[in-house]
């Protein structure tokens, strides 16, 4: 890259950044009623121009419900799940400055939270599998302030401040975050055998080189991260998910653990245990499919996929 072009970036990079900073503020410092018109606002937005997010949404929520939706359908579909995602938005760039007892007292753990204890109680670690339901973050901060901090998985991004910010952000809700790399797996691994606790998001693969699963009838991948790190350290794997709603809560639900035991070789376990994950995630998922949050291509047949 020569050197005009390098200055370049880093001038949109600086404004990405202040950008993010500045509505970050933004969201934090409105009144509660206020930031909430405005995310719906954005949401309304984004439904109306942001047709091929919705083309893609459309295609996904036929495979959720195993019939095609009208024309009616896909939209009210849409309007519902973009002013969500404003939501999870909004409520992620507030969240850290959110009283310890609204944290608490906005969060209901409907099922499974005896499954969390038991195992994190026996010391050899919990696997949390999330899809991209709802406001996990919500859910990530609200176990910190009952004692079951979560240690989690981010991209890097560019510039840097924005990825440091992100980061601040998390930290600040009780989360620990890992960078996505080559020692992402080691540090996890450290984590789970300590006892702890992992919180990684399993919907979609991002990297490209996840395990080959059936997901709602059709084929794609799903990344084999989870279930391998079950394996490997001894750890429970449990399905969850954060729901918003109703009202200005949310509603937790944690799945029975996945069987992770040993069989056979680790590829073969790692592939066994991702498709009953997968299963798990579809009944999670078809519970709120308005709020799952993946507008991209997710399958093979999808236009626009790349492995």
């Amino acid at each position: 890259m020569d050197e005009g072009a390098s200055l370049a970036s880093s001038v949109r990079g600086q404004a990405v950044y202040l950008v993010y900073r500045g509505l970050g503020a933004g969201m934090h410092w409105l009144p509660e009623p206020l930031a909430r018109a405005s995310a719906t606002a954005v949401g309304l937005a984004l439904t109306a121009f942001r047709r091929d997010a919705r083309a893609v949404y459309a295609r996904h929520l036929t495979r959720v419900l195993g019939r095609p939706l009208s024309e009616r359908e896909e939209r009210a579909f849409a309007r519902r799940a973009f002013r969500n995602y404003a939501r999870y938005w909004l409520e992620g760039a507030r969240l850290a400055a959110v009283p310890h007892e609204v944290v608490l007292d906005r969060l209901v753990v409907e099922s499974g939270f005896e499954h969390l204890v038991e195992h994190m109680a026996a010391g050899r670690g919990v696997v949390m599998a999330l899809p991209h339901v709802g406001t996990w973050e919500w859910g990530g901060a609200w176990l910190a302030l009952k004692g079951y901090p979560m240690t989690s998985v981010a991209e890097p991004v560019e510039p840097r401040a924005l990825y440091d910010w992100f980061v601040s952000r998390r930290e600040a809700m009780g989360l620990s975050i890992v960078p996505m790399g080559p020692a992402v797996g080691g540090a996890l691994l450290r984590c789970l055998r300590s006892g702890g606790l992992v919180g990684l998001l399993c919907d979609r693969d991002i990297v490209g080189n996840g395990v080959d699963v059936e997901f709602f009838g059709e084929r794609t991948t799903l990344p084999g991260g989870p279930a391998t790190l079950a394996l490997r350290s001894g750890a429970a794997l449990l399905p969850a998910a954060v729901y918003s709603g109703p009202g200005r809560g949310h509603t937790a639900v944690i799945m029975p653990p996945v069987a992770v035991e040993r069989t056979g070789s680790l590829r073969a376990d790692v592939t066994r245990v991702t498709q009953a994950l997968a299963t798990d995630l579809e009944t999670l998922i078809r519970r709120a499919p308005d709020q799952w949050y993946l507008f991209q291509p997710n399958w093979p047949s999808d236009p626009g996929y790349e492995r």
